[in-house]
């Protein structure tokens, strides 16, 4: 693996542990916290993918347009679509006042990281966990 695709994973590992240490929380749930670091987590898994393969990185946040990006050199990540609209609101619109996730919305957003997370490792050789 290349030192700077190491670079995305630990960004993305560093994300995932913010979101999962805040979920643990039993006041103050921050889920727009949880929602935002579980999207970034993803992002920077996807954000890797084309910095291992050479390619240009794209500036954006949008997990649909990274995945579509993405195809043509990982094809069996269609399958990702749904999970990545899932999480793809948690990049802006929660981080402002007038939209509050809950606790369940936080929950869900962590399942689909975790989930998301595990399988992009798997593809690329790490472990899962």
């Amino acid at each position: 693996m290349k030192p700077a695709t190491r670079e995305w994973v630990r960004c993305g590992e560093e994300d995932y542990d913010v979101a999962t240490a805040l979920m643990r929380r039993r006041t103050r749930t921050a889920g727009n916290s949880i929602g935002f670091h579980c999207q970034q987590c993803v992002e920077k898994y996807l954000k890797a993918r084309p910095e291992e393969a050479g390619l240009i990185v794209p500036r954006t946040h949008d997990l649909v347009v990274l995945l579509q990006l993405l195809l043509p050199v990982e094809p069996l990540w269609v399958s990702f679509a749904p999970a990545l609209r899932g999480l793809n609101d948690y990049a802006v619109r929660f981080r402002y006042p007038g939209h509050v996730a809950t606790r369940a919305d936080a929950r869900s957003a962590l399942k689909l990281c975790r989930s998301l997370r595990g399988d992009v490792r798997l593809s690329r050789g790490l472990p899962r966990n």
